[in-house]
């Protein structure tokens, strides 16, 4: 390539570059515009630094290498030294970059939600019918520890008696590492080519579905469903995420198509990485909702009024949030 045609077929993003990189720094953006912009530029900073590798290696002008050298310098110090930057790039994620790239991948999701909800659905009608189907899934021990947890006798709802003690407090911080170790697992059994994230996904499924169904019989479906109605928006959305990123790897390592598996992986890896990052923000947050709210002793209406403005809620984010930006 002649520096001529390179310089025609690039010069209109350098002036964009430019521009936005002076726009940046001297803080016209307002801070959702800010984040958006932010959370493309680390492309557009490679694709530039790879313009400049090639003017030089091909001995392009020294004036062309000056001016590329100079937008490199000027991009390096914002991405890498400017103070506070990773934040904005945190919010640009979490305004438009974790949603979209769900959505991008809306397929794996509503195949990882279909493997989830089927065997909950029928486990939940046939445990409501069957008295002694619960037991087919669960030990007797366990079965018994589930109904004190959900006894409308327990003062703390969803806690066992040796938990009902404990403070809000260190009751997030169990939460936490359950909800995020639950998600984690799901994703990682996408290694086993798919079929772990399969099973986890069929497990958390059968489960959920044999709870409830059993307690509704007991009568105990206004404690259950009470408290896990708020913060299952959060909870049960990311871990099908988890499931869904999972089987992403899974998918990759059974149809590479024209890449090697390690080539495949690797570029499917990157995708699900951030759905990953994305369910883990909403496990922290069910975490919170559930240790602080879920347990409380407030009036039922008001929690169920409350859980579905947050199922709105997630489900608008999730479908609606960053349709207006880029990348």
């Amino acid at each position: 390539m002649r520096q001529e045609q390179f310089e025609t077929e690039n010069a209109a993003f350098w002036a964009g570059l430019e521009q936005q990189l002076d726009a940046l720094s001297q803080g016209r953006f307002k801070r959702r515009d800010k984040a958006v912009e932010l959370e493309g530029f680390p492309a557009d900073y490679r694709r530039l630094c790879s313009h400049y590798a090639l003017a030089r290696s091909r001995h392009f002008s020294p004036a062309l290498q000056e001016q590329l050298h100079a937008l490199v310098l000027q991009g390096h110090a914002f991405l890498y030294r400017r103070q506070g930057a990773w934040r904005w790039r945190i919010l640009g994620f979490i305004l438009g970059g974790f949603p979209r790239a769900l959505r991008r991948n809306g397929g794996y999701f509503w195949a990882a939600l279909l493997i989830f909800l089927l065997p909950a659905l029928v486990l939940e009608i046939g445990c409501y019918q069957d008295q002694d189907l619960i037991y087919a899934v669960m030990d007797e021990q366990q079965v018994a520890s589930i109904e004190g947890m959900y006894d409308p006798a327990n003062r703390r709802p969803g806690r066992s008696l040796e938990r009902g003690s404990e403070t809000d407090f260190m009751m997030f911080g169990y939460y936490i590492m359950n909800n995020i170790g639950i998600g984690f697992r799901t994703f990682a059994g996408g290694m086993l080519l798919g079929l772990g994230s399969l099973f986890l996904l069929l497990f958390n499924g059968v489960a959920l579905g044999s709870i409830a169904g059993h307690l509704s019989r007991l009568g105990f479906h206004y404690t259950f469903w009470s408290f896990v109605c708020g913060h299952g928006a959060f909870e049960l959305t990311a871990i099908v995420i988890c499931g869904g990123a999972g089987l992403m790897l899974g998918h990759a390592l059974l149809a590479p198509g024209q890449r090697t598996r390690v080539e495949a992986l690797q570029a499917q890896a990157a995708e699900a990485l951030q759905l990953v990052m994305g369910a883990a923000l909403m496990l922290l947050v069910a975490a919170f909702i559930e240790a602080f709210w879920s347990s409380s002793r407030v009036e039922i209406g008001i929690k169920y009024g409350v859980a579905g403005l947050l199922w709105l809620g997630v489900i608008g984010y999730l479908g609606w949030m960053g349709r207006g930006g880029s990348h």
